[in-house]
């Protein structure tokens, strides 16, 4: 299954607790000591795998997020002697944390070292408090700076993962170009970010799920792997489809919201044609793995067949073609 087993489960929930701490408290050593419970939660979560590469990339996010917290706690002194230089360290800081561009360097070698169910709550859980927290940091030169980095992360995030063949350095890249319309909606819209962010996660359980039962770390093993069925393969396509905002899918929903906002609000035309160019190019490699898997694939290898696997295919599938679920997620947050 993909849900973490064993005393990893003890780990994961103060992880959440963590999140909860960070993103609920209104002091900003309350939410320090939030992210620092969220960190010492995930290492264990890391590092306790069968992966031989999963201490070296448990170490690595230790001192990347390390040395975000000693930035974050430098600029405590410089609030109220210098308080937009303090707002832009502690923006630095948790961009760094969340593996924005051009400060991702750490994030795609970390997703390649650990396993799919770690790839996921990488991707999507630890991004919570720090985009949380971004939200917070309302001064001119914040915004200006989160401006940019949307920009380049977007950019980043589609030029990067073109010349790669292992899918979670892929998923990595995705996850950065993502960042950048998450940033991009914070500063929009402060709750837009939240229906984007579900609709992410969504996408990427669906999508993790299937690459983490066939146990698919190569686009060559798309070639060589015939998967449990054609289901299999439709819900891959449509998910990777999903995931690059393809309408009708349940993606072009936050996406096409998302346009909708910059129009209103007059936002930069420059802003909003990097972010559809760049989705365009993440197309292109969600396309490539998706013909791999689904036109490609031959009848060499069979993967490991799981009787729950009918039932996630069927939910995958259901979720990525409702984008009526986005009226009522509307309703709830609004």
């Amino acid at each position: 299954m993909l849900i973490i087993k064993g005393p990893q489960i003890l780990f994961f929930f103060t992880l959440i607790t963590g999140v909860m701490i960070a993103v609920s408290s209104s002091s900003w050593f309350i939410m320090w000591m939030g992210l620092e419970l969220n960190l010492m939660s995930f290492i264990p979560i890391m590092s306790l795998t069968g992966n031989r590469y999963s201490s070296e990339s448990a170490l690595k996010y230790f001192l990347i997020q390390a040395m975000g917290s000693a930035t974050l706690l430098m600029a405590a002194p410089l609030c109220f002697s210098s308080p937009n230089l303090s707002y832009l360290i502690i923006l630095t800081s948790l961009l760094l944390k969340s593996g924005t561009a051009p400060l991702h360097f750490w994030f795609p070698t970390v997703m390649q070292g650990i396993e799919w169910p770690q790839c996921l709550t990488l991707m999507t859980v630890q991004k919570v408090a720090p985009l949380s927290l971004m939200s917070s940091l309302t001064s001119l030169s914040c915004l200006v700076m989160m401006t940019m980095f949307s920009i380049l992360s977007s950019i980043i995030g589609a030029i990067g993962g073109l010349n790669q063949t292992f899918t979670r350095k892929i998923l990595s890249y995705s996850s950065i170009n993502h960042l950048g319309w998450m940033i991009a909606a914070i500063l929009l819209n402060e709750k837009m970010w939240l229906m984007y962010f579900i609709s992410y996660l969504l996408i990427s359980i669906s999508i993790v799920s299937i690459l983490h039962f066939n146990q698919i770390f190569h686009l060559n093993q798309l070639l060589s792997m015939n998967f449990h069925s054609k289901s299999t393969k439709l819900t891959l396509f449509l998910s990777l489809l999903s995931l690059g905002g393809m309408p009708p899918m349940l993606g072009f929903i936050p996406k096409m919201m998302l346009i909708q906002e910059f129009i209103f609000t007059n936002s930069s035309l420059i802003w909003l044609t990097t972010l559809l160019f760049s989705t365009l190019l993440t197309l292109f490699y969600y396309l490539r793995i998706a013909m791999s898997s689904f036109l490609l694939s031959s009848k060499k290898m069979s993967p490991l067949t799981k009787k729950s696997f009918p039932k996630l295919l069927l939910s995958t599938t259901l979720i990525n073609l409702s984008p009526m679920l986005f009226p009522l997620l509307i309703t709830i947050i609004y």
